[in-house]
């Protein structure tokens, strides 16, 4: 097997990943999460549940759709150790993948046997939702840059850069924070719709919260575009700079993603509208930062001022 048919596994498997994480916004949205009870990995007591209930079905295929994933890691991985060197950063990225697969799985069961779904008002979910949903986006994040080196992608390299990985990773880091705020408002508006818990005081403060996410993702998204308006440095390379492309468009359609889903009053397709628009920015944001810090900054060619404008 080649390296350009692994390469195109890696890639089918980032956009595997996007489908597993939609699939469980789903579940969580329409507060399914309890479908299974409180028993993991078994459903209900059962292996496979014999209920017909839509709940419980949402649940177990979000279930049979991770365990699918997690399989897949692992045959990513196998190739990669057959196929590539020893230290080679496919590899690197194959194994950090794998990792994050079994962190998943294990927060995943965490929330269900803490009962931390459906209608739980506890502050742990509101705690674990913003940090299951970074685990997620850290490996989707690592299966990215493992088909990225797979197809020929140059290694990062962190020396000589001056300032440009701090810049990158404040990009990242914004642009998590803003998901991580996206995770709470989607949990605040699901439970703000249910009449039993709906007065409950946690459920207030996250209705409250509604206005910090919008104020946040422009804000950050407004930085980000300036940022790479302003800084010729993180566009050193014609990849760097598609990238670049890609991750303003994405962020100006993501806006307008937004303001329809506040407009149509969150209904569920939106919802999903959003959430795999978000995803595509953070994919694009880490390509853009691996393809920019993989050109030292000693060696890159100051970018005349017209040519800098046209990047976005």
């Amino acid at each position: 097997m080649s390296n350009k048919s692994f390469a195109y596994f890696a890639w089918g498997m980032v956009a595997y990943n996007v489908i597993v994480i939609l699939w469980g916004a789903v579940v969580s949205s329409t507060g399914a999460g309890a479908g299974c009870g409180d028993r993991w990995p078994d459903c209900q007591g059962q292996l496979i549940p014999q209920s017909t209930d839509a709940q419980t079905l949402t649940e177990f295929s979000h279930r049979l759709s991770s365990a699918l994933d997690g399989l897949l890691v692992i045959g990513l991985l196998i190739w990669a150790w057959r196929l590539f060197p020893a230290g080679h950063r496919v590899r690197a990225g194959a194994i950090v993948s794998f990792v994050l697969i079994i962190v998943e799985g294990l927060l995943g069961a965490l929330l269900v046997r803490q009962g931390w779904t459906a209608l739980d008002t506890s502050v742990e979910r509101v705690i674990m939702q913003p940090l299951h949903l970074a685990n997620t986006m850290f490996l989707l994040a690592a299966l990215a840059l493992t088909a990225w080196w797979a197809a020929d992608g140059p290694p990062v390299r962190l020396t000589n850069q001056g300032a440009r990985p701090w810049l990158l990773a404040a990009g990242l880091v914004g642009m998590m924070f803003v998901s991580g705020s996206g995770a709470i408002i989607s949990l605040g508006d699901f439970l703000d719709q249910q009449e039993r818990v709906r007065n409950e005081a946690l459920v207030q403060w996250l209705v409250d919260l509604r206005l910090w996410h919008p104020g946040i993702a422009i804000g950050i998204g407004v930085g980000i575009i300036v940022m790479i308006i302003s800084n010729a440095s993180l566009t050193p390379s014609r990849a760097a700079r598609r990238w670049a492309v890609a991750v303003c468009l994405l962020i100006l359609a993501q806006w307008g993603v937004g303001l329809l889903n506040v407009y149509l009053r969150v209904p569920l397709w939106t919802q999903l509208l959003h959430l795999a628009s978000a995803d595509l920015i953070w994919i694009a944001m880490v390509l853009w930062s691996a393809s920019a810090l993989s050109v030292p900054a000693q060696h890159s060619r100051p970018v005349p001022a017209q040519a800098r404008r046209a990047v976005i």
